[in-house]
């Protein structure tokens, strides 16, 4: 078992097997409470700098780099915060065709990349129709590791996608508290929710989840409690993702959020579970421009992804706004150089079985 130690009031930060990162060096300075997502300045450089001694015990200088294609933006729900809710209107929705993502994926995806996933808004129909095959198609005829991002499903569905060969399952969590969930009309329920997380880890997927940092009136209390919850799930990784007004929805009007809340919540993650897969997302240079992404791989992230959706459908797959920042191979090696850092020649599904075996 991991040895934690309480470096905040909230949150238990933990230790992985053969660290150099002694509890005195974790605990020795560290903010505390609310601070510790609103710290500024040398606090803050600190928690950064910590989160990267973290991630470098555990994973080295290597990065995961993935792929995403997002293969349709229909969706059944109706979150106040996303441009794809159903009551959207101003979307041309699309799926893609199945043969055009095999050829682009088997024959022509950049070489950097070991791993994919697979997102759509929820729509339970481009699931059954193309996501099922195209899994079939790629473990049949390429050596990525498969995650998928497609919301709340009937179990017989989630074991036909396993069975396929996909074994990394994304499912955000989004908010901690149950009334801004409801609120914010958040996929179903948290209960919910939470409910289908815990099924996918006992049917064996590997689970990340994430939450939405920044939201309007989310207090520094309700951060922590995400990151709790976080903690209290059978996740094997966790996102954060920068609150921002999203176009043609309720809350097109509302201020975005700091890049530093995101960045701050990203450390400290990492430095609750050293072993978590914590992506750098691209919406981090949406915030902080030129500067945001590389931040966030200067706090603990340690995987990058880069956009394989063809871009006639791209400005439609609206979850933000149309003018999306679109990380390209060659945007995503230029930053990991930038940052002394390496791609992982292992896939993520290797590097869980790997775990696994030993």
């Amino acid at each position: 078992m991991q040895a934690q130690s309480a470096v905040a009031q909230e949150i238990s930060f933990a230790q992985p097997p053969e660290s150099t990162i002694t509890n005195a060096v974790i605990v020795n300075g560290m903010p505390k409470g609310a601070e510790l997502v609103t710290c500024r300045g040398h606090e803050q450089e600190r928690l950064h700098a910590r989160a990267v001694e973290a991630v470098r015990a555990y994973f080295g200088r290597r990065v995961f780099l993935r792929g995403v294609v997002e293969i349709s933006n229909f969706c059944r729900e109706n979150c106040l915060y996303c441009g794809m809710r159903r009551e959207n209107q101003s979307l041309d929705r699309y799926r893609a065709r199945l043969d055009d993502l095999s050829e682009l994926l088997i024959h022509h995806r950049p070489t950097s990349m070991t791993d994919l996933n697979i997102q759509t808004g929820e729509d339970p129909v481009a699931v059954r129709e193309t996501v099922i095959p195209l899994i079939r198609r790629l473990r049949e005829q390429t050596p990525l590791g498969v995650s998928v991002c497609l919301g709340t499903l009937a179990p017989n569905v989630y074991d036909e996608l396993q069975a396929a060969g996909a074994t990394i399952y994304i499912i955000k969590f989004e908010i901690a508290d149950s009334g801004a969930y409801t609120r914010l009309s958040a996929p179903g329920s948290l209960e919910e929710r939470l409910e289908h997380i815990r099924l996918l880890a006992r049917k064996g997927w590997k689970v990340s989840s994430g939450f939405i940092a920044g939201l309007p009136g989310q207090s520094a209390q309700d951060v922590l409690d995400n990151l709790k919850l976080a903690r209290e799930l059978p996740l094997a990784g966790c996102s954060v993702s920068p609150f921002i007004p999203g176009e043609a929805t309720p809350l097109a009007s509302a201020p975005r959020s700091d890049v530093n809340l995101t960045l701050n919540c990203m450390a400290a993650l990492r430095l609750m579970r050293p072993d978590w897969i914590i992506p750098a997302i691209s919406a981090l240079n949406l915030v902080e421009p030129g500067t945001g992404y590389r931040r966030g791989l200067r706090c603990g992230a340690n995987l990058v992804t880069m956009n394989l959706t063809p871009p006639d459908l791209r400005a439609n797959y609206l979850i933000y706004k149309r003018d999306r920042f679109i990380m390209t191979e060659e945007r995503i090696l230029s930053a990991l150089a930038a940052e002394g850092l390496t791609p992982s020649p292992t896939s993520m599904a290797d590097f869980f079985e790997s775990n696994r075996s030993n």
